[in-house]
């Protein structure tokens, strides 16, 4: 099995734009669950509302990738399924290994999502040497003195941090220079990284401040809508019973 050392995803050689990218994990997902309910083909509009974008923006997606669907048809799932895949690079084999096995860490060691979509688990590290040894996921965990045999011998080309913020970018470093290109980053802090390593970060309680944002504005606006009522029914009050404002009776 081709494993993610010796083979890298071709979206970036065929110019497909970023925020593209980031769409077809959505569209994947959508199809997928499609896919297993025996669903044959899907219509731009359907698969864009499950996916959460416009048809529009999907149908450009789409056309980056060379698939246009047929008019009247749709597009066929298990294809698009396909195409997706492989340009995501989830046809082949992705060793990952999980640094920092806190509470955050085994939970995502316990995700049974990774082997589906073809990431596996090649390895899970901890500093804690009470931890050496102790099963999470089934998998043994081992010592970050380890790290370097580990990420050679697995051919590890994508690494995830889950430590503490202090201890991030020292794992970072120690990635990075045994051939880690690739970081899923859960640590509360910005790693510095050189050209040509990947770095994508998971904050919750950036998600959940951009979150309350939303529901402050929300609130503002509800507040606004109130307020614009009362007055507009004071000044309903104020009028005559013909709907005319009373005449200014004279001193």
């Amino acid at each position: 099995m081709a494993t993610g050392r010796t083979h890298r995803p071709a979206t970036r050689s065929r110019g497909i734009p970023e925020a593209t990218v980031a769409r077809l994990p959505l569209y994947l997902r959508a199809l997928t669950a499609l896919s297993e309910r025996s669903v044959p083909t899907v219509s731009s509009e359907e698969l864009a509302a499950a996916a959460g974008v416009n048809s529009a923006k999907l149908r450009k997606d789409f056309s980056y990738l060379g698939s246009y669907g047929t008019r009247g048809v749709g597009y066929d799932v298990e294809y698009l399924v396909y195409q997706i895949s492989r340009e995501l690079g989830l046809t082949q084999d992705w060793p990952v290994v999980i640094v920092g096995i806190g509470n955050l860490g085994a939970a995502l060691a316990n995700y049974g999502g990774f082997a589906s979509r073809g990431f596996r688990v090649a390895a899970l590290i901890d500093a804690d040497p009470a931890m050496a040894g102790k099963p999470v996921a089934g998998i043994p965990v081992q010592h970050t003195d380890e790290l370097e045999k580990i990420i050679d011998e697995n051919g590890v080309s994508i690494g995830v941090i889950a430590t503490p913020a202090g201890a991030a970018q020292p794992v970072c470093d120690r990635l990075v220079a045994a051939g880690v290109t690739s970081i899923l980053n859960f640590a509360p802090t910005v790693l510095s990284v050189p050209d040509g390593v990947d770095v994508r970060k998971v904050d919750l309680s950036i998600e959940l401040q951009i979150l309350a944002f939303h529901e402050q504005r929300k609130a503002g606006e509800e507040a606004e809508a109130q307020a614009g009522a009362v007055a507009q029914a004071v000044r309903d009050d104020d009028k005559g019973p013909d709907g005319d404002l009373p005449a200014v009776m004279p001193a």
